[in-house]
């Protein structure tokens, strides 16, 4: 198990770089709230918040701590627990930007003792201020000016002790906690909710502390793009410029090349700032057509849509697998299996039309040896017997599929019926 220390918004560290009362930062009270899945885009509309009052971190004052020649080896240990050098400071902190969490956060936190900067895992409670960089990632934890990573380990083998005044919240739910991963861009603008105003949003431009916020209604309604037929990183980008965000389960969303098929909701609704949006993705095809098994990036197919919440859409799910055993993109045996076959692709206004003249499409969510469901959904195509379509007639052009070696599965065998799409 993973050890998580709890660290509540308000309480001050035992260990700080900077005294808490120095003036450096001011937390919030703040609800955790759901979202579809625990991994999430540091670029996704909506993951921060903020207020009206900006103020929320001095990052000129931490600028001045880390600079006087009274503070240089805190500066140094500051700075090596972030891989930059002391003469970087400046430059760094005039990139990063002051949010809220809205969600509780688990990340690679450090307290400063005996001249050194000390990791420790850590779930910070919603409503602590922070300054996250380029690509949304936490940084720096304002009131303490104490340096973050990102988490790093199984989320689904942690183990969260309070203590220390770090008292358990209310409104805490182990199944909701979020872990940030680096947008695929760097960022101009961070799309944040006002958290006393949920009906207001507020764009702030990166590398500024609230001067030049501009608000926007939060409660307009969003049309959801056409994204078949692009790639993921391409429909990421699409639904964030539009303040929509992307589901998907796993230790690292599928790679940006995988090829969406079909979004639910479909292209054309409506839907408010920050909602998200479950994408469909086929899997990758290797140099030959066919397609590679490790290369799977189908559980965003099965990711609900927003407002509902499935036992493994938010927070740390038993099914997620450590970084250093998945590489980015594959899918985690069990989360494949989360939900049945028949669901991993939805049919919705957005999904592309079925191709009738030829042999189904199959999904690749979940290993085809493992739960055959034919007797649960009937072919689409009635017209032609699974006996007159063999194996080896299927163009190499239809989305790719992990299918069973040979083994297993004869090429007499005819396809399953259940992973249409």
């Amino acid at each position: 198990m993973f050890e998580v220390k709890a660290v509540a918004a308000g309480v001050p560290s035992l260990a700080p770089f900077f005294a808490e009362d120095s003036g450096l930062g001011r937390d919030r009270q703040v609800r955790s709230r759901a979202v579809p899945g625990g991994l999430q885009q540091g670029d996704t509309p909506g993951l921060y918040g903020g207020t009206k009052q900006p103020g929320i971190c001095d990052v000129e004052r931490l600028k001045r701590f880390l600079t006087a020649p009274r503070n240089d080896r805190k500066a140094r240990a500051w700075a090596a627990a972030l891989d930059l050098r002391t003469d970087e400071i400046p430059e760094y902190l005039d990139r990063l930007t002051p949010v809220l969490l809205r969600h509780d956060t688990l990340a690679l936190n450090h307290d400063y003792k005996k001249g050194k900067a000390v990791p420790f895992r850590a779930l910070l409670q919603a409503g602590i201020a922070i300054l996250v960089d380029e690509q949304g990632l936490p940084s720096v934890k304002c009131s303490c000016g104490n340096p973050l990573r990102p988490f790093e380990g199984d989320t689904s083998r942690i183990s969260v002790t309070f203590g220390d005044g770090n008292e358990k919240w209310h409104g805490y739910d182990r199944a909701e906690v979020v872990v940030v991963r680096p947008a695929p861009r760097k960022l101009e603008r961070i799309a944040l909710v006002d958290v006393r105003d949920p009906g207001r949003g507020i764009e702030r431009p990166v590398g500024t502390t609230g001067e030049a916020d501009a608000g926007f209604d939060a409660t307009e309604r969003r049309a959801v793009p056409r994204l078949a037929g692009t790639t993921f990183g391409e429909a990421s980008r699409r639904l964030a410029d539009v303040g929509l965000a992307v589901a998907f389960r796993g230790d690292e969303p599928p790679a940006d090349r995988a090829r969406v098929i079909a979004s639910d909701p479909g292209a054309g609704v409506g839907l408010r700032f920050g909602a998200y949006v479950t994408l469909s993705v086929a899997a990758e095809s290797g140099t030959d057509g066919r397609t590679e098994g490790t290369a799977t990036p189908a559980p965003s197919a099965s990711t609900p849509p927003a407002g509902s919440r499935p036992p493994t859409s938010a927070g740390p799910t038993p099914s997620r697998q450590s970084p250093s055993k998945a590489p980015p993109g594959s899918v985690p045996p069990a989360a494949s299996s989360a939900a049945p076959r028949s669901s991993a692709a939805p049919t919705t206004t957005g999904s592309p039309p079925q191709v009738t003249s030829s042999p189904p499409l199959q999904v690749t969510s979940s290993p085809p040896a493992r739960a055959p469901v034919t007797s649960s959904a009937p072919p689409p195509v009635s017209s032609t017997p699974a006996s007159s379509a063999p194996a080896t007639t299927a163009p190499v052009s239809t989305v790719p599929t992990t299918s069973a070696p040979a083994t297993t599965a004869p090429a007499t065998s005819p396809p399953t019926p259940s992973t249409t799409v």
